[in-house]
């Protein structure tokens, strides 16, 4: 989503940190860009307006501009206040002392609620038995969406049978989680085209009747400027406590991300990056302020390997890496463990500085590309796998036979392989990793 962004950035601050010396023209210089590569990122003009203000008056004091590292100082503040705009900490859903704690989710139609009802289900399912109810009772199979989704994630779904009042659907819910014993429930409202007074009338008797322990605006990243004029409104008109941003995988530019806190008041909790149940992530503004500064995010990296990537196939990798021995097979196998973890072109970027290889910039493989790899690497022999280099032009012919693909595909395959080896055997180098990580801002 940021991609853009960090890239206009990137190339302010590689100016900035190639200048020896900064004085306070140069430093306005960066920032009128700064400006413009958030207006065009669809940041709130307002918010623009202050952040500059603010990064002006710390960037231009004497202990900055006379420092050794004026340039890395200035990419520091910039890190720093981009941090404080979206929240400075990642912000926790507080459940209160009730129990069952109702959760509403509110939004416009098409924001993705209903998906996002069970994408947060499952996240709290690691602690807390939850229940879900949809009070949606306006679009069709909306109930049924949310119980095959329930199902999936093996949550509790309250079933309304004929009940046709989202209000009384909701008390039943509630209670009937209270008799089986469930901790949390997820309220999937209804969500209109635009907001109306039918809607908010209906959100408000809910609120009354439920008390919810948290109100949760669930707005469409691709909206941009709109999700945040909206979440102004809800908040106004019914109060909420955070919100949910979804589509975050998507070509929005991110401004409404930048913006929420600042105009709406209220933290960004959760983001959802890809259509799939397990595609919600807690939102850590730190990290994001990272990512969008190109210095990676290795934290999130590590969680997201720790949750999908097999312990035994870790350990095994790690025993060829330190005998330097990475083959067509362990490349085949860590594209399989990727792409668990999500879009590749992701996963790069939460490393500092890999987003600049080309070799990985350009790999994208989708599931159809993973086939079509491991349909080549399968029709190598055991030699040709543990040895690329015999692998001629007839070699190279047979095994695109072979595998239903072109002798192009094969070539490809392992210009992207010799690439990543020689990446991996810089980084199992003495000072191969402080070498790949040059770039680091500080």
């Amino acid at each position: 989503m940021f991609e853009s962004l960090a890239e206009k950035l990137e190339g302010i601050f590689k100016k900035l940190k190639g200048r020896g010396v900064l004085n306070e023209e140069s430093v306005n210089a960066a920032l009128k860009e700064i400006r413009m590569a958030l207006l065009e990122a669809d940041v709130n003009f307002k918010v623009v307006k202050d952040f500059i203000e603010d990064v002006r008056l710390r960037a231009i004091g004497k202990e900055v501009l006379e420092s050794i590292t004026p340039g890395q100082q200035v990419v520091k503040i910039v890190h720093d206040r981009l941090v404080e705009l979206m929240g400075s900490t990642s912000a926790n859903i507080k459940f209160g002392s009730r129990i069952p704690a109702p959760i509403m989710l509110v939004g416009l139609q098409g924001c993705g609620k209903t998906t996002t009802a069970a994408k947060l289900a499952r996240i709290l399912s690691r602690e807390k038995r939850v229940y879900l109810v949809s009070a949606d009772v306006y679009r069709p199979a909306a109930m049924e969406q949310l119980a095959v989704l329930g199902r999936q994630i093996k949550a509790g779904v309250f079933d309304a049978g004929a009940l046709r009042d989202p209000v009384k659907i909701c008390v039943d819910a509630v209670e009937q989680a209270r008799k089986e014993g469930f901790e949390v429930v997820i309220i999937d409202t209804a969500g209109r085209l635009h907001i109306d007074d039918l809607l908010m009338e209906e959100l408000r008797k809910i609120k009354e009747k439920v008390n919810p322990a948290e109100i949760l605006y669930v707005a469409d990243a691709m909206t941009g400027q709109d999700a945040v004029n909206v979440g102004s409104k809800f908040n106004e008109l019914i109060g909420i406590d955070g919100v949910i941003m979804t589509k975050m995988d998507g070509d929005a530019r991110g401004g409404a991300a930048l913006s929420l806190k600042a105009v709406v008041g209220k933290p960004l909790k959760f983001v959802g990056v890809g259509e799939k149940i397990d595609a919600l992530e807690v939102f850590h503004p730190e990290r994001m302020a990272s990512r969008i500064l190109g210095m990676g995010d290795i934290l999130s990296l590590v969680e997201k390997a720790q949750a999908t990537i097999d312990e035994k196939t870790a350990r095994e990798m790690q025993q060829s890496l330190r005998k330097s021995d990475f083959t067509l097979d362990d490349f085949r196998n860590q594209l399989r463990q990727i792409k668990k973890m999500g879009s590749l072109k992701d996963m790069i970027g939460m490393i500092p500085g890999m987003g600049k290889i080309k070799a990985l910039k350009d790999m994208e493989p989708d599931d159809g590309e993973l086939v079509k790899i491991a349909a080549m690497i399968d029709s190598m022999t055991q030699k040709e796998r543990s040895n690329y280099l015999i692998i001629d032009g007839r070699r190279r012919k047979r095994i695109a036979l072979g595998s239903g693909t072109t002798v192009q595909d094969v070539n490809r395959l392992l210009k992207n392989y010799i690439e990543i080896r020689k990446m991996m055997k810089k980084m199992n180098a003495k000072g191969g990793v402080k070498a790949l990580m040059r770039n680091f801002p500080f």
